[in-house]
């Protein structure tokens, strides 16, 4: 066998191996939540609570970075 058709061999069966990894990978990120539910639920107290704290400036940046896709931590 040439080097070539090694390395062809090698790319299919990378290739034939990579649904299997993919799907190994995925399984664990598709059991867990999207969200971090216990900080949702400890935020939602401190809100009830009323010591979250909002500052309308912050608020009205990040609106702004997120309508404009800037990042507000960056440089300008």
């Amino acid at each position: 066998m040439s080097g070539l058709q090694a390395s062809q061999a090698a790319v299919q069966s990378d290739a034939a191996r990579a649904p299997s990894t993919l799907q190994a990978l995925s399984q664990p990120a598709a059991a867990t939540p999207p969200v971090d539910v216990e900080r949702v639920a400890k935020i939602k107290k401190a809100i009830a609570d009323g010591k979250f704290p909002l500052i309308p400036s912050s608020i009205a940046d990040r609106l702004l970075a997120l309508k404009l896709e800037w990042h507000p931590n960056e440089p300008a």
